[in-house]
């Protein structure tokens, strides 16, 4: 009876001491006069069955003058950003200083994980320092002719289609297009998803996003705990899926040493960045140490795989919204093929890299996508002459 008396007495004490330290901890906005999210126990101010749209609206309805809103995550607080200026600080004027996205990575079981996106630190700025020649302008557009020929491959694609088919899912055409761009440029490999929309590239690729490892109460918990994730040897990305990419990374990086072959894509400058830690034609005056040590084989297809994920599956979104919203505008349709045909007129009918970057409204219209790139597709899809 003592032992039970005893056990009682500390649940009773347990009960409100966790209550009390919660409530502190949940104060820290409140205390501070900024505008938040009410939190509960234990999750904080992220329910976890809640999905990402209805997150972010709640956060937005929260908002008031200042230019975030405050939530926690468990107890840690965190703010989110609701004013656009106050992004770009974060994103492009202080970036230096917020190096983390949140996301855990385990490079050790899980190689494709250690990606930029993922890294934190000064990992992230040496990686990122190593990688930001691959993202200039100058890059794209001698990766331009090889989108190019995949958008008139599509164009086929799209002819055969209509003569069989009355109704078609532009979102997996469109994600079957952007497959084969990502593929063909971060890879150097031909997906034919257009032909084959079951093609190994496509399969792989909807797997890691469509069926994650683990539930998002894990998923989350991993980001809060990395460390400890760690020492579990957790992972984000499927075994199957990992041994696919690594070993298309491993034969396409053998296959072009052995045989000295160069190519305008984003792999052609990975490779350069293992075997010589510089890009061929950037200055490496003046580089801390750190910097210019070559990229490790896993560290070469952790980016090649960013790249991937970061490309298909957002801007075939991005363009199937559009080309729907284009389908209800009439007006914002027509004056978006004006342009295309104007511009291409003073091209000699030639869609260049430099003849699209004038197409402003065009631009405009396709508003998120992530690359310049795809917007080739698009214009081929309103080339029509009047």
């Amino acid at each position: 009876m003592e032992a039970l008396t005893v056990i009682l007495w500390l649940i009773i004490l347990l009960i409100p001491t966790i209550y009390l330290f919660f409530q502190k901890k949940y104060s820290y906005w409140k205390d501070r006069g900024v505008p938040y999210v009410e939190p509960k126990i234990p999750y904080g101010s992220m329910e976890v069955s809640r999905n990402m749209r209805k997150t972010v609206d709640v956060f937005y309805k929260a908002k008031s003058n200042f230019p975030f809103v405050g939530a926690y995550i468990l107890t840690t607080p965190v703010i989110v950003a609701t004013d656009l200026d106050f992004i770009k600080d974060i994103l492009i004027r202080d970036f230096n200083y917020f190096t983390d996205h949140g996301i855990s990575h385990n490079d050790r079981d899980d190689p494709l994980s250690a990606n930029l996106f993922a890294l934190e630190g000064q990992k992230w700025r040496t990686l990122r320092t190593k990688l930001s020649p691959t993202f200039t302008s100058g890059r794209m557009k001698f990766m331009f002719p090889t989108v190019l020929e995949i958008a008139d491959r599509f164009k086929d694609t799209l002819g055969e289609l209509l003569k069989t088919q009355q109704t078609l899912e532009v979102k997996d055409l469109l994600a079957r297009f952007t497959t084969d761009v990502i593929g063909t440029c971060a890879f150097g490999i031909e997906c034919n998803s257009l032909k084959d929309p079951d093609a190994e590239f496509r399969k792989y690729g909807r797997k890691h996003i469509e069926q994650p490892v683990h539930g998002l109460f894990i998923t989350r918990l991993m980001s809060i705990f990395p460390k400890f994730s760690k020492m579990l040897r957790l992972v984000r990305t499927h075994r199957d899926v990992t041994k696919f990419f690594m070993g298309i990374v491993r034969e396409t990086v053998t296959y072009r040493e052995k045989n000295n072959i160069r190519r305008n894509d984003f792999m052609d400058l990975l490779i350069q960045l293992k075997n010589h830690a510089s890009i061929e034609g950037e200055a490496g005056e003046n580089i801390d140490s750190k910097i210019i040590q070559k990229l490790t084989f896993e560290e070469l297809a952790a980016q090649a795989f960013v790249f991937f994920l970061g490309g298909f599956e957002t801007s075939s979104s991005t363009l199937t919204l559009t080309l729907y919203e284009l389908a209800l505008n009439q007006d914002i349709q027509d004056k978006c093929r004006a342009e295309i045909n104007c511009v291409l007129e003073k091209y000699n009918g030639k869609l260049t890299y430099d003849a699209m970057n004038e197409m402003h409204y065009v631009e405009q219209t396709v508003l998120g996508m992530y690359s310049n790139m795809f917007i080739s597709l698009f214009i081929k899809y309103l080339q029509v002459s009047k």
